[in-house]
């Protein structure tokens, strides 16, 4: 082929390959774009010249390699010249180039180890050796003395020279993390504050993982990790800074350390906490039975504007604050007799987790609200969730777009069947598959619980009254213990977050206290994890 024909065969395929050729061979990936440019540009001018082709891409890659020759000579010219008269400077450890072969492997092995130098070390030695810049340059730079540069230059060459044979090792073999994971809650308002958004990769979990018990510094987790300093400290500043730079996962201390920022337990704790919880679910329960069958009719009494009614329904949606009352009681003692003077974290949302010991609660409770909707001023509707029932909604929902909730507006005082028009057919079926509804005759009716919002203010009257009295024996004995594996097991920073730490231990009474009403007959879940149970609204007109 004419060479005039070279530049036809350069399309993204080789640009990529010629781009990791570059890569591989530079310090870094603007280096990497600067040499492939002047590949391209040295292809270009041999495009531009008469002849013939007989192997276009042996040719090609010809060119590649000569550019590369005369940048890696060009580069150790420059950084030579630079050089301040140290006799123990880095840079006669690399060979004079004979081949690329010969210069790629020494320099690539002093460039790995400067990596893992904290950053205040390789700003020095990168400004000193490859930018050129003075002692007194660094100095001003760093708003040190030009003592105290000349001292971390001496450090850092010290570090390179005694590590580079181990690194030359090391650095070949992957850096394989072990998978880590970690179930995370929060509590407060989220707005842009959720700082687990910055703890997807294990790579990030793992430096949290690291930093648990006591601070450490970049260049420790990075000794830990085998990973070079620099992609350590760019972690740290993404999981120090959060969602919104107020709130994240590690705080900075003192000494360029960084600390846990949340309360995060390990398997073995986490389990002892559930433990000294689930111990005492015997007497909650029996407590718990007799409250239920002496506030019998009182439940049954509460004015919800339905047609019809019954307790399961009733005991459903007492259920969280059935097992807030009881975790309430334990925080309270706490409080009282164990942090009496222990402050509160001051932020609008905070996180915490243990890590994943094959157990996922799956507990929630959420609400929506609407106005103006199928003739109702104010519409607020809430659903639970837990390992019985599957959510209806999660927050976020529009009311006014939800044909089956519509349908259940309309239907509180009865909605004909013989009125719906066909397009309504179908989701009034759907509404009464998910318990939205039930049929009566020729006439539909809501299933939820419903009632007036101006009583929405005493709905959970009845179950609060748990928090007095009911399980202070129990509960005296768990905050007893609880105070015990706080203090030994949450680090003192974050001694303040004991409440979210209590919320941890208690992450199976939802689901204990459920089984043992469904055990008892108190409570009937729905068949197919999805029905009126769990879910009510509050109206008006």
């Amino acid at each position: 082929m004419k060479k005039r024909q070279l530049l036809n065969l350069i399309d993204n395929e080789l640009l990529e390959k010629l781009y990791g050729f570059c890569y591989a061979r530079t310090a870094d990936s603007h280096e990497g774009q600067e040499l492939c440019s002047e590949i391209l540009f040295a292809l270009v001018k041999s495009a531009n010249r008469e002849g013939e082709l007989e192997h276009p891409y042996p040719f090609i890659w010809q060119v590649a390699r000569n550019v590369y020759a005369d940048f890696a000579r060009h580069r150790r010219q420059r950084t030579e010249a630079f050089y301040q008269g140290d006799p123990e400077e880095i840079l006669p450890l690399l060979p004079a180039p004979e081949t690329e072969e010969d210069w790629q492997e020494p320099l690539n092995t002093v460039y790995r180890r400067i990596a893992f130098l904290t950053k205040i070390y390789r700003e020095t030695m990168i400004w000193f050796y490859l930018d050129g810049l003075s002692t007194a340059e660094i100095a001003k730079r760093h708003n040190a003395s030009e003592t105290a540069v000349r001292q971390r230059l001496f450090s850092a060459r010290k570090k390179v020279r005694n590590e580079v044979d181990e690194m030359t090792e090391t650095c070949n073999k992957p850096v394989a993390l072990d998978t880590i994971e970690f179930y995370m809650w929060g509590q407060g308002i989220v707005g842009n504050n959720n700082p687990w958004d910055t703890c997807t990769r294990q790579f990030s979990k793992h430096i949290i993982w690291l930093c648990r018990k006591k601070p450490r510094s970049a260049s420790e987790i990075a000794m830990q990790l085998n990973v070079p300093t620099l992609y350590v400290e760019e972690e740290l500043d993404i999981l120090a800074r959060g969602g919104n730079g107020d709130y994240g996962l590690l705080r900075r201390m003192d000494g360029g350390k960084y600390a846990l920022n949340f309360i995060l337990f390990d398997k073995d704790t986490i389990e002892t906490a559930h433990g000294i919880y689930t111990e005492h679910l015997p007497a909650v329960c029996g407590i718990l039975a007799d409250f239920i069958e002496t506030h019998r009719e009182e439940y049954l009494a509460f004015p919800y504007l339905n047609r019809k009614i019954d307790l399961n329904l009733i005991l459903w949606q007492q259920m969280h604050k059935i097992a807030d009352a009881f975790i309430d009681n334990v925080e309270r003692i706490l409080s009282e007799q164990y942090f009496p003077n222990i402050e509160k974290p001051a932020r609008p949302f905070s996180v915490y987790a243990h890590e994943a010991n094959g157990k996922m609660y799956k507990n929630g409770w959420d609400g929506v609200s609407g106005s103006h909707v199928c003739g109702y001023s104010t519409v607020c509707m809430d659903n639970i969730y837990t390992a019985h029932i599957r959510p209806h909604f999660h927050c976020g929902l529009n009311l006014a777009a939800d044909a089956p909730i519509q349908l259940a507006l309309r239907a509180i005082d009865g909605l004909a069947v013989s009125a719906l028009t066909r397009e309504e057919k179908e989701p009034a079926a759907k509404a009464v598959e998910e318990g939205y509804l039930y049929r009566q005759g020729d006439m539909l009716y809501t299933k939820i619980l419903v009632n007036d919002v101006k009583d929405v203010e005493r709905m959970f009257d009845i179950t609060n009254r748990l928090s007095t009295g009911y399980f202070d024996e129990p509960s005296q004995i768990i905050a007893g213990k609880l105070s015990e594996l706080f203090r030994k097991t949450i680090p003192e920073h974050l001694l303040g977050e004991w409440r979210f730490a209590n919320q941890l231990s208690a992450l199976p009474i939802m689901e204990s206290l459920t089984d043992f009403l469904i055990e008892k007959g108190l409570l009937i879940p729905p068949a197919d994890g999805i029905g009126a149970e769990g879910c009510w609204m509050g109206v008006a007109k």
